[in-house]
């Protein structure tokens, strides 16, 4: 890379022809040896340092010559500095022009960089602040996860009030443990979705800080560039500064300087195409979670459905054999009063027949005779007895299967009850309370 030419800071010197001594004359007296010389002392004084008229000649001729090439290296120098100054104006006026037209595309480099770094800003903040958004929907969808959560474990803790032998673990009991699981694990799929997203968040903040530093210094760089692409010759407040005349030793380079700023907007885009990711995944993971818990929900519902279907079935069978059974005591207890009754009907000819034998033992003598008469009674108080035996025995099995039916009548009345209770926890207390499950708007954060 050439050298940049350094500016003249003072006119140019003309230039002079440096002075030289003039060799010095030695002027030799002339002695006159002829035959009309004269050797007297009386002229002698006339004679002496005086030069001769060629020498006079020679000097003013040398005078001449000296003045004339004087002039003419003056006129040589005159013209030598008007073209150096000429020169030098234009090449003052050329480097002005060439630094102004560096000013320029500089300018230029530094505004197309300042537009991009101003564009990847906005677009960032925008993009944080969508993911923002998003990250609000997650706090809203975990929070409302906290209702069907209290629900199903209030579901479950209800239906622990059961009695025997409706404590059992049907199939609603499962579909609410599943249902229980399934928000615990939600809550935290959305924890962990929630922390990621504050961390993408901070690192957009980050690169956008840096992005905005890198701005800042290239609005102050402009502001410097386009102020100094400003000055000119008739500039007023322009002065000396020799010690700027010199390349910093930090200054960067121009391929170091693109470089930076092109970093910069690189990880800047880097971190917002992650948040556009992460967003996706939010959008993702709120509709899945919200269709899954309601799905879930959906599935307990028919669930509680068909329990309590059951459940009122088996109440109506135990309530139609309650009405069989209590029919049946109430035919028992008439067959158990006409068996006593019956009973009682035979104590008169029992009396009778056994009087009769009693008199009859009385007779005298001989006359006390085994006649077909007495045959005939000891028969019949026989066949009374036989028959009162076996009505006291059919009375006892009466009796016992009354006290059967009125057992079998308790224990009926006694499921009916648990079935009743049964209904009405699942059907009053559960599938009631379930009736304020959240929205799908709701669970995927809308609301």
């Amino acid at each position: 890379m050439a050298q940049a030419g350094v500016l003249l800071t003072k006119e140019p010197a003309p230039q002079t022809v440096p002075a030289s001594h003039l060799p010095t004359k030695v002027c030799e007296v002339a002695l006159n040896t002829g035959p009309d010389s004269s050797s007297g002392l009386a002229t002698a004084g006339f004679r002496t340092a005086k030069y001769l008229p060629v020498e006079w000649y020679q000097s003013n001729s040398d005078l001449y010559h000296k003045a004339s090439a004087g002039c003419q290296q003056a006129e040589r120098g005159r013209a030598e500095a008007k073209e150096l100054a000429e020169r030098a104006a234009a090449t003052a006026q050329r480097a002005q022009q060439d630094s102004t037209a560096s000013l320029g595309q500089r300018l230029r480099d530094i505004h197309f960089w300042k537009a991009e770094l101003q564009k990847e800003i906005e677009e960032l903040d925008a993009e944080t602040g969508l993911l923002a958004a998003q990250k609000l929907r997650l706090e809203r969808a975990l929070d409302a996860t906290e209702v069907p959560y209290a629900i199903a474990t209030d579901n479950l803790q209800c239906r622990e009030r059961r009695q025997p032998p409706d404590l059992v673990s049907d199939e609603v009991e499962r579909e609410l443990l599943k249902e229980a699981e399934l928000i615990r694990n939600v809550q935290e799929l959305l924890k962990r979705t929630l922390m990621q997203a504050g961390n993408q968040m901070r690192l957009n903040r980050d690169h956008k800080e840096v992005c905005e530093m890198d701005w800042s210094d290239k609005i102050e760089t402009y502001n410097i560039d386009d102020k100094c692409g400003r000055y000119s010759n008739q500039s007023t407040n322009i002065q000396f500064h020799p010690s700027s005349v010199k390349f910093e030793e930090s200054a960067s380079t121009p391929e170091t300087w693109a470089k930076f700023s092109h970093d910069n907007i690189y990880r800047a885009e880097r971190e917002k195409l992650a948040s556009i990711n992460l967003r996706a995944l939010i959008d993702n993971i709120l509709h899945d979670v919200s269709e899954d818990l309601r799905m879930q929900c959906a599935a307990v519902n028919e669930a509680f459905a068909k329990r309590c279907e059951e459940l009122d079935d088996a109440k109506h069978k135990l309530e139609h054999h309650l009405k069989k059974i209590l029919k049946e005591i109430g035919d028992q207890e008439a067959n158990i009063g006409a068996l006593k009754q019956a009973i009682k009907d035979k104590e008169a000819p029992m009396k009778v027949a056994q009087t009769r034998l009693y008199d009859r033992s009385f007779r005298p003598n001989v006359e006390l005779c085994r006649d077909e008469a007495q045959f005939r009674l000891i028969g019949e108080v026989e066949e009374l007895t036989e028959s009162i035996e076996s009505l006291k025995k059919k009375l006892l099995e009466s009796e016992q299967s009354l006290r059967n039916l009125e057992d079998t009548r308790m224990n009926l009345e006694k499921e009916i009850a648990v079935k009743t209770n049964s209904i009405f926890i699942d059907r009053q207390k559960c599938m009631a309370h379930r009736t304020h499950y959240p929205v799908v708007l709701k669970l995927a954060g809308y609301q």
